[in-house]
């Protein structure tokens, strides 16, 4: 099988699925970071795909869809259109916008970021 970008008709099925499970200040905080969903580029994966999908932004932050292992993630960013570290989490969206929630309500590390990729080969 080979591997197929995600369209941006299927990202919004999944935000929409998404708000649907948020309430109260996770889905205002949400409709505070979002962005309409535009492609970045990060240096070690998804140059086939030209990119990866960012769906939100929060000070030097980034929420972005990893389509190679079907996901959102959070990652640093320093300059505006592409970022550094890739994740493979397979978190639905409304995870990392819980954890940006909490590491701002409670401080400490986002933590949560699965390592290496897994369905490259």
């Amino acid at each position: 099988m080979t591997w197929e970008p995600i369209t941006l008709e299927e990202l919004y099925n999944q935000i929409l699925h998404a708000e649907e499970e948020m309430r109260g200040e996770l889905l205002r905080f949400w409709e505070l970071i979002q962005i309409f969903p535009e492609k970045w580029a990060q240096d070690s994966y998804g140059k086939e795909g030209g990119g990866f999908w960012v769906v939100a932004i929060f000070g030097r932050r980034i929420i972005w869809y990893n389509d190679i292992e079907e996901g959102f993630n959070i990652s640093p960013y320093q300059h505006y259109g592409e970022f550094e570290e890739y994740w493979c989490n397979k978190d639905e969206l409304q995870w990392p916008v819980q954890r940006l929630l909490s590491a701002i309500k409670f401080g400490g590390e986002l933590g949560g970021g699965f390592g290496p990729p897994e369905n490259l080969g």
